[in-house]
């Protein structure tokens, strides 16, 4: 864990789900939970198991927020945020029942602070052979985390670590979609993840182009090229500004 904070990644995701076995719960809760006993730089999150988890990490000067694994209902955020008040919240959707009711768990509470998929179980949930065959739900998500207000959600984790093309191609798709960042695995995602979506010279130049003409031309409808501008494509440019400064 003490590693991953010097790896470069915006927040340190430690994972007490899936990644640990089931007689080593106990020895992992207590060894986070003291980890997270001070603060560190990095921002860390931790994909929680169970209730117990959520109550011994709760509160820890070290904790940025909790993400919640295969929430399916409202009452899933209820329970959680009823034992672990002032901590932020993180919902993975991980099952079709989870992704209908996307939006209802993304206003379930005042802490839940972002909504994104565990592309893994939902593959195996709907029986999807095809990774385009997410799509519906990739969209459905990042629809419902607008409607709530909240930040658009970072895509899923691309698990093979060795095809950093194939990780490129697919976060370009996922920046298509919508999604804004990406969790990794290992350290060598991390640049790879960055440059796909921040944006691009030529884009960031386009969008001072349009901020400018908003600006200086009493909101100009076109641009000297042709491009017609209006509020929704001047808003554009300025989040495409801000993302490129990190704001």
């Amino acid at each position: 864990m003490a590693k991953a904070l010097s790896r470069g990644a915006d927040v340190v995701i430690v994972d007490l789900e899936d990644a640990v076995a089931p007689d080593r719960k106990e020895h992992a809760r207590a060894a986070t939970a003291e980890f997270l006993s001070v603060p560190h730089a990095t921002p860390v999150h931790v994909r929680i198991d169970d209730g117990p988890d959520a109550a011994a990490l709760s509160g820890l000067p070290g904790l940025s927020a909790l993400r919640l694994p295969k929430v399916t209902h409202a009452s899933d955020i209820h329970r959680i945020a009823a034992r672990t008040p002032d901590t932020a919240l993180y919902a993975l959707l991980e099952s079709a029942m989870g992704v209908e009711h996307a939006y209802a768990i993304a206003t379930a509470h005042p802490a839940v602070r972002g909504i994104g998929l565990g592309e893994a179980d939902l593959r195996a949930d709907l029986g999807v052979r095809d990774d385009s065959g997410l799509d519906w739900s990739r969209g459905r998500v990042v629809v419902a985390a607008r409607a709530a207000g909240l930040a658009p959600p970072a895509q899923s984790v691309f698990p093979d670590v060795q095809d950093l093309d194939g990780l490129a191609a697919s976060c370009a798709h996922g920046r298509a979609l919508g999604f804004l960042g990406r969790a990794a695995i290992h350290p060598r995602q991390l640049p790879v993840i960055e440059r796909a979506y921040l944006p691009t010279s030529q884009e960031i130049e386009a969008a001072h182009e349009v901020v400018e003409a908003a600006t200086t031309n009493g909101g100009a409808q076109s641009l000297p090229d042709g491009r017609f501008v209006d509020a929704a494509i001047v808003a554009a440019a300025r989040r495409t500004l801000a993302l490129a400064s990190r704001e």
